[in-house]
């Protein structure tokens, strides 16, 4: 079964846009360019979902 965590190898600021691409198996890029235009388009709110979503997904579990 798939979890959503944060990347550890796919990150810019937090790992969230890696994260969900590697969850959702697209390109994080992708990802990143639409978080982009929703922080544009909504005045800011995009950033602020961002933060809430970085506060909430889990780091991967170190293995063992």
């Amino acid at each position: 079964m798939k979890k959503l965590y944060l990347s550890d190898t796919d990150k810019k600021i937090g790992g969230v846009c890696g994260g969900l691409g590697e969850y959702f198996d697209i390109d994080p890029t992708l990802v990143r360019v639409i978080f982009i235009l929703i922080a544009l388009l909504s005045l800011g709110l995009g950033v602020l979902a961002y933060i809430l979503i970085w506060m909430v997904i889990p780091r991967k579990p170190m293995a063992k």
